[in-house]
């Protein structure tokens, strides 16, 4: 599974592979042509409270990731079903933040390779 993270308002490029979209909400201002998404996955998404607790905040990151990881291992018929989606190929996580590192399309990434700080 090779997965990558890039933000949804960048164009898409050909080497994103398999492009899935993980934000709950649809991007601002974006159509649905230009983000030129292969699958959007509403159900991996943070939960609004979480996302609103964690409002970007660089100390919360640690304890985001922790929570986020928790809802995920809640959700894990979801998880799988994403997992076996990504099994082939080079996939791209599109996320709508402006914070390039810490979002949750990288939370996710950790996530599904098993990384942990």
């Amino acid at each position: 599974m090779r997965l990558r993270t890039r933000r949804i308002y960048e164009p898409a490029r050909k080497s994103d592979g398999r492009r899935i979209l993980i934000d709950r909400l649809w991007p601002r201002g974006l159509s649905r042509e230009r983000a030129q998404i292969d699958d959007w996955a509403r159900d991996i998404a943070v939960s609004d409270a979480l996302r609103r607790w964690y409002d970007h905040r660089p100390e919360r990151w640690p304890e985001f990731r922790r929570r986020y990881f928790a809802e995920l291992d809640a959700n894990a018929e979801a998880v799988e079903a994403l997992r076996d989606s990504l099994a082939k190929g080079t996939n791209t996580l599109l996320f709508g933040s402006r914070e390039s590192e810490r979002n949750n399309a990288t939370a996710l990434r950790d996530y599904l390779l098993g990384v942990s700080e």
